[in-house]
């Protein structure tokens, strides 16, 4: 599962968020509607980078703008180019990058006319093979810093509104209304904390992260009233900008969010040596992800400090997560033969049917790019290891039906879905098809 994407921190921080006029709704509109991809937990939308179509991963959790990744097909000019060090969560050495300003981004009618963008073209950071789906780069704060923000998870839209009073303009004010913090340039919120045995809540300071596809996480090291429950098992959390990230799952007793309660949501507890190094706002202690923000239709008002949350559906749904041991990866493209019928011009074959019946098919042939996943890690202990699958192995088929008919998003579903269900896999290990299957087993 890909968990926290990206954090972003500067060695070298010369550009705040206020710094620049930054995005503004154009042609005289008052209110923008941007069309998203909802993918892992993740908001993906269209955006035009000096011209060039490329698409972004939207994520309160970081302040400035990241291109990461270029197709070959891309060509993207840019201008004042200067060198810097990034570091973020993940246990590798700070590495360079570059920083190019003065670059025009347009998302629909919302444009900045000024944008700084931080270039590291890295494969080894770059995301698309966890997510399934290209992503270019990543896009922060600058998009919410002047505008109220409205995100619909049910609709797959964002609506950016040039006031807050026409946010709620022609519809009844039934949201409920919270107090944030902005800080570097990022939403903060307080939300209470119960864990297993315990009856006093802890008051928590928490990042509102979009860019993490987990419900929760905590840093136990930030606050001694922070304990693991008995029950929880050692994960593979994602992949950082400096590395990647493990840690500890586990469930809360109750987490409340203003008058929102969650009985016994998923959280993580990644490890020290992950955030090691990291300036964090005084006071914070986690991060409230997409797995709980998705729950909600959610308008950020960030030039008033407030945030504003109303149930939608989803808020009902259980917190899952992968009970298979398994992380699968997006690993390219691949040319997939396929049969299939079309008219009496085709090529016919002629087959005998059970009942001794001669049957005609007009049928013909084409090659097709399907995608092709593998085994990106196996957790230790796990159904997926037990079975013997290995990390590297080529997904063939997943319930006998082949893998690239899935999307990734579909193949972590099943993953997911109930405990006791059983998987079927066929992989391919260095040449050498495998076939084996597993029991999904709930270990928390």
């Amino acid at each position: 599962m890909l968990n926290k994407v990206i954090q972003l921190f500067l060695l070298f921080f010369l550009s705040f968020a206020w710094s620049q006029k930054g995005f503004e709704i154009v042609n005289k509109k008052t209110k923008v509607a941007i069309p998203f991809k909802f993918i892992n937990n993740l908001i993906i939308i269209p955006v035009e980078v000096n011209g060039a179509k490329l698409n972004f991963l939207l994520d309160t959790g970081v302040s400035e703008t990241l291109l990461f990744s270029l197709d070959e097909t891309d060509q993207v000019k840019f201008e004042n180019i200067e060198k810097i060090l990034f570091t973020g969560f993940g246990n590798k050495e700070p590495f360079e990058g570059f920083k190019s300003s003065n670059n025009k981004l347009v998302i629909k009618d919302y444009v900045d006319n000024n944008h700084t963008i931080y270039i590291v073209l890295d494969q080894e950071i770059n995301i698309s093979s966890q997510v399934g789906f290209p992503i270019n780069g990543i896009i922060g704060s600058h998009f919410f810093m002047n505008n109220p923000i409205e995100i619909k998870y049910k609709k797959n839209k964002i609506f950016v509104y040039d006031t807050i009073q026409n946010a709620f303009k022609k519809r009844k004010n039934n949201y409920s209304k919270l107090p944030i913090s902005i800080e570097e340039s990022k939403p903060y919120i307080h939300a209470k904390v119960v864990f297993e045995n315990k009856s006093e809540a802890l008051i928590a300071k928490l990042l509102i992260d979009t860019g993490n596809s987990d419900a929760i996480w905590l840093f136990k090291e930030k606050n001694t009233s922070i304990t693991i429950p008995e029950k929880n098992y050692l994960d593979f959390l994602g992949k950082g900008f400096s590395g990647n990230i493990y840690g500890k799952r586990a469930r809360l007793e109750l987490f409340e969010l203003g008058e929102f309660k969650f009985k016994r949501p998923l959280m993580s507890f990644p490890d020290s040596i992950a955030f090691a190094g990291i300036q964090m706002v005084e006071k914070r202690v986690g991060s409230i992800g997409s797995e709980v923000m998705k729950r909600f239709n959610v308008i950020y008002d960030y030039p008033n400090s407030t945030i504003f949350l109303q149930k939608n559906s989803n808020f009902i749904m259980p917190f899952n997560f992968n009970m298979s041991g398994l992380d699968i990866q997006h690993e390219g493209l691949q040319w997939v033969k396929e049969e299939y019928e079309e008219n009496a011009s085709s090529a016919q074959v002629s087959f005998e049917s059970g009942g001794g019946n001669t049957v005609t098919r007009n049928l013909k042939y084409r090659f097709e790019l399907k995608p092709s996943y593998s085994i990106l890690s196996v957790r230790k202990d796990s159904p997926a290891d037990l079975a013997g699958l290995k990390e590297g192995d080529v997904i063939v088929k997943i319930n006998s039906n082949f893998a690239h008919n899935y999307t990734l998003q579909g193949i972590k579903d099943i993953l997911r879905s109930e405990e006791g269900k059983t998987v079927t896999i066929e992989v391919n290990r260095k040449g050498v098809t495998i076939k084996t299957k597993f029991q999904l087993k709930s270990i928390i």
